[in-house]
């Protein structure tokens, strides 16, 4: 099964023979949030369509659900028909951020029941090391009909509380190790990581160069030995806002792991609501 086939990464090379995918620029920036759409109006990779991660890839804030909490189904469905896609539409993720973003729009369509989506391993920067051409034109698309069917890939906050004691139940937590412990918070109001979790960061997914995913091998390697015995299925990924959460579980599904969930509140839900417990340091 090729990783077309599987879902999970394509090549520079793929995406460059396929020019009649449907290719979306994903980059962003967490703390300048126009960049992604001032950088794409300068050039981005023929055919390729933005999607903001604000405004396309999440949903309403209220305060207490997250800073990036999914995006509505019915809307999200009009703005994948407005972009062409449907059932049989291959979908290629890409970003300048080591996969992260590109990651959660592979998962919001995943969720919704769209097998065709994959990310291009290596993103912009891949594509760039190919010599390959950028554009800063616009291509028009033909609308489709994207028809949404949510399948069960998430929890909720109240069974991530309920499972906080089960030893059958791995949190893996994608943030930087800082973060997870408690320091440098600058994004959330607490720092800390919810109690139980494993720091697993969405960085060491990739290679030396932070560009291309590790070997199949490496990453399976390395999530077995996270697992500790447990199946996938027994994962529960979650990160600051369900962004980088979304990149582990591309690499666990790319690795032959797949089924393990995300926890879209994550940590910017869960502190949000000070009677919930708080976990500082390595463990």
């Amino acid at each position: 099964m090729s990783a077309l086939q599987a879902g999970t990464l394509v090549s520079v090379e793929e995406l460059a023979a396929h020019p009649q995918w449907r290719v979306f620029d994903c980059r962003h920036d967490l703390r300048n949030t126009e960049y992604g759409r001032q950088a794409y109006a300068r050039e981005h990779i023929p055919g390729a369509l933005f999607l903001h991660l604000d405004d396309d890839l999440s949903g309403t804030r209220t305060g207490s659900n997250g800073r990036h909490p999914l995006p509505d189904v019915a809307a999200f469905a009009r703005r994948m028909s407005a972009c062409g896609v449907d059932a049989t539409t291959q979908v290629v993720a890409y970003d300048n951020e080591g996969g992260i973003f590109a990651s959660r729009l592979w998962w919001l369509l995943r969720w919704l029941g769209h097998e065709r989506v994959a990310v291009l391993n290596g993103g912009l920067a891949g594509w760039k090391r190919s010599k390959r051409g950028l554009v800063n034109s616009v291509s028009a698309v033909e609308p489709r009909v994207f028809a949404p069917q949510p399948c069960d890939m998430k929890v909720e906050v109240g069974q991530v509380m309920a499972d906080l004691d089960s030893p059958r139940t791995l949190i893996l937590d994608a943030r930087n190790p800082e973060r997870f412990r408690g320091e440098n918070e600058t994004l959330d109001p607490v720092g800390g990581h919810i109690p139980g979790a494993v720091n697993r960061f969405y960085v060491d997914n990739l290679d030396d160069d932070g560009c291309f995913f590790k070997p199949v091998e490496e990453l399976r390697a390395e999530y077995v030995a996270l697992l500790a015995g447990r199946a996938a299925t027994q994962v529960v990924q979650q990160c600051g806002s369900g962004v980088t959460a979304c990149h582990n579980l591309l690499a666990m599904e790319l690795a032959g792991l797949a089924g393990s969930k995300l926890y879209p509140g994550s940590w910017s839900e869960w502190c949000a609501d000070p009677s919930r417990p708080v976990a500082t340091g390595d463990s």
